[in-house]
């Protein structure tokens, strides 16, 4: 892994939120490259439950004041930049007062799903690749973890296929269990088909339930791992049937050697 390039995008990383296996993955797995001599950068929201004081993040200004275009409105990017302790490691927030002040990550205090997670994920997707391009930082590997970062291997090869910084990537997106009941803002296939994203790719999204979510970014990834121990059935047969290189299970004890040979001989070979 040394001297290569693996961009980490992820709906949670700890320390900044409660340990889960998608939480904890993707900080053991940057931290295995990073100890290997590749070279890496964590991506995450800002959720507006992340105490800044304590974590020490700061807004990077040079990388701020972009507007993505959201379902025809403006929303500014703010990224901030936190560094994990003893890890020298750098994580990006990608921050919006309106998607991600509120203090909570993804459901009320209810447990309900917020009503605009559709354009969260939406905005999460554009505002990594943006970032990434005005760092100028070509990843080799970009590695997706969580529903909420689920969109970006579509964007990536749809939205973004002509952007040259990019041309090299291979996507690998990890699946795990980590689902929500019922499905996201029925208007979801709209708002992306705004950004003239082609009909047919995202037709599974007229009902944006985890499954079809997961199925998505199963088709626009290059590669694929099995993060939890048990999938739904539905997501085990649309893995078989991608045809596509997938890593089977590995436990947080065991995983570094299998996910290297991986990413070595599957993803990049």
């Amino acid at each position: 892994m040394k001297d290569k390039r693996i961009l980490y995008v992820s709906s949670e990383v700890v320390p900044y939120l409660p340990e889960t296996e998608i939480s904890s993955m993707s900080f053991e797995a940057p931290r295995m490259v990073n100890q290997l001599g590749g070279q890496i950068r964590i991506f995450m929201p800002r959720y507006g439950n992340i105490n800044e004081r304590r974590h020490q993040l700061h807004e990077v200004i040079r990388l701020s004041g972009i507007n993505l275009v959201i379902n025809d409105l403006d929303m500014p990017l703010i990224i901030k930049v936190a560094s994990i302790p003893k890890e020298r490691i750098q994580v990006y927030f990608i921050d919006n007062d309106e998607y991600f002040k509120r203090k909570a990550t993804l459901t009320d205090e209810d447990g309900n799903l917020f009503s605009d997670n559709d354009e969260r994920a939406i905005f999460f997707a554009k505002g990594v690749i943006e970032t990434v391009k005005k760092l100028n930082w070509s990843p080799d590997i970009i590695h997706v973890h969580g529903w909420l970062a689920s969109l970006l291997p579509l964007y990536l090869k749809e939205y973004y296929k002509d952007e040259p910084l990019f041309n090299e990537s291979k996507i690998v997106t990890s699946i795990y269990n980590q689902s929500f009941d019922g499905s996201l803002n029925k208007d979801m296939h709209s708002k992306i088909k705004f950004d003239n994203i082609d009909d047919a790719a995202i037709e599974s999204l007229n009902k944006p339930t985890y499954n079809n979510l997961m199925k998505v970014a199963i088709d626009y990834s290059d590669a694929l791992i099995i993060g939890s121990e048990e999938l739904p059935e539905e997501l085990t047969n649309h893995l078989q049937n991608s045809e596509k290189p997938v890593l089977d299970y590995k436990s947080k004890d065991e995983f570094s050697e299998a996910y290297t040979e991986f990413y070595n001989t599957k993803v990049l070979g």
